[in-house]
């Protein structure tokens, strides 16, 4: 497919590329002097300190090293994508290219997992081969997220501990680094004011023992089992299934304070965890799911 967004443009680079060696061409031939037999430099009439100036004409070698690079260079464009659109004769694109060389390294890793075939998640997580493996995975594809030590950072969770929002058993994860995530709290700026967006934080901190208003608190549950129960359960204890989190424990994705809770409720948050299936082999995904299992199960 080409990248062009009109065929104009097409049409211009194949101008452009052609039209180069046609000028080249041009201009040898402008300065075909080397066919006469006998040629002589004309004089210039410049002069220097007894030193004169001559034009002498271009060298036969020069003129056929170049008539023989627009040949290549012809050539070139008729075998590869260089004219526009033009997919050339060949068929050669660096998209194909990375393809073959990704299909190549993927073969050649085979061997390496070759022998934990027929392993569950469980027993890849209790085998100190596989757990190694799994460590490079996940260095290599989600500690810029996670962190190298999975301890996750604001808006990326922990996966050493036992709070997950999507659920934290083997198949669980495995269906997570497969597929990927998209988490959101919706914004509710529409149906919750901000008097009654700063009681619902209150309510909300009181259910994991933080600090809060106790005036504010019961009003805020009010509101909260009117617009975030949906979500988050009548009890705050959330719902794996739509990956809204426990309110009630303390353990926060991003911050605790009542003003980021505030700010949550009116504005809305999104996550997205991306898909590793066009990514990874299926081997590499259950080596890293059990990698991930293995942080918070190493009993």
């Amino acid at each position: 497919m080409s990248d062009f967004i009109s065929s104009g443009w097409s049409y211009w680079v194949t101008i452009i590329a052609l039209g180069g060696v046609a000028f080249c061409l041009w201009l040898l031939f402008t300065q075909r002097s080397f066919l006469k037999k006998d040629v002589e430099a004309d004089n210039t009439g410049h002069e220097w300190d007894g030193i004169t100036e001559y034009n002498y004409p271009v060298p036969t070698w020069w003129t056929v090293m170049y008539v023989g690079l627009c040949a290549v260079g012809l050539g070139i464009m008729f075998l590869y994508p260089a004219l526009g659109s033009n997919p050339g004769q060949v068929g050669y694109t660096s998209a194909k290219q990375a393809e073959e060389e990704k299909a190549a390294y993927l073969e050649s890793l085979k061997p390496v997992y070759a022998k934990f075939d027929g392993q569950t998640i469980e027993q890849l997580a209790a085998n100190e081969d596989a757990r190694k493996l799994g460590e490079r995975l996940f260095l290599n594809n989600c500690a810029q997220c996670h962190g190298s030590d999975a301890k996750g950072s604001p808006n990326f969770p922990n996966l050493t501990d036992s709070d997950w929002l999507w659920g934290g058993k083997p198949e669980q994860i495995h269906q997570t680094i497969t597929e990927g995530r998209h988490g959101m709290m919706a914004p509710l700026a529409a149906v919750v004011s901000n008097e009654e967006a700063n009681q619902i934080a209150h309510y909300v901190r009181s259910l994991s023992g933080l600090s809060s208003d106790p005036t504010l608190a019961p009003l805020g549950q009010v509101k909260f089992q009117a617009v975030c129960a949906a979500c988050h359960g009548m009890d705050g204890k959330g719902n794996q299934l739509l990956g809204a989190p426990n309110l009630t424990d303390d353990v926060w994705l991003n911050s605790s304070s009542r003003e980021v809770i505030v700010k949550t409720i009116l504005e809305g948050r999104s996550g997205i965890m991306p898909a590793q299936k066009n990514t990874l082999t299926p081997e590499q995904i259950k080596m890293l799911a059990a990698y991930v299992w293995g942080l918070s199960n190493n009993k």
